[in-house]
C-alpha cells in the first residue's frame, strides 16, 4: 500500500524559507516522479514541481524553490526561499508512473501540508 505524508508546513512572513518533506512508502521510488502540488482556497490544484531523472518547476517558483529526493530514503524534499503570501496553500506530495504537471496522472497523494506566508 502506497502512502505519502508530508510535514513542514507552517506559518512564515515574506520572504522568509520553509523546506517540506514527503515521507514515501509502499514501493521502490527511485523510477518514479515525485511532484509537489499545492491548492489554494477556492482555487484548483496546481502544479509545482516535480523530480525525475530531470526537474521541472512552474514559472512562478523558479529561482525560488527547489525540489530534490533521496532514494535511498524514499524521501522528497521541497525548499522553499523567498516565500509571498500567493504561495499560500496547501501542498501535496504525489507520485506517478507517468510524470509531467497534470493532476490526473499522479495516482498517489499524501494528505497536504498548510504553508501560510504573511506579509
Amino acid at each position: 500500500q502506497v502512502q505519502l505524508v508530508e510535514s513542514g508546513g507552517g506559518l512564515v512572513q515574506a520572504g522568509g524559507s520553509l523546506r517540506l518533506s514527503c515521507a514515501a512508502s509502499g514501493r521502490t521510488f527511485s523510477s518514479y516522479a515525485m511532484a509537489w502540488f499545492r491548492q489554494a482556497p477556492g482555487k484548483e490544484r496546481e502544479f509545482v514541481a516535480v523530480i525525475t531523472w530531470r526537474t521541472i518547476y512552474t514559472d512562478s517558483v523558479k529561482g525560488r524553490f527547489t525540489i530534490s529526493r533521496d532514494n535511498a530514503k524514499n524521501m522528497v524534499y521541497l525548499q522553499m526561499n523567498s516565500l509571498k503570501p500567493e504561495d499560500t496553500a496547501v501542498y501535496y506530495c504525489a507520485t506517478s508512473s507517468r510524470g509531467g504537471v497534470d493532476v490526473y496522472k499522479y495516482d498517489y497523494w499524501g494528505q497536504g501540508t498548510q504553508v501560510t506566508v504573511s506579509s
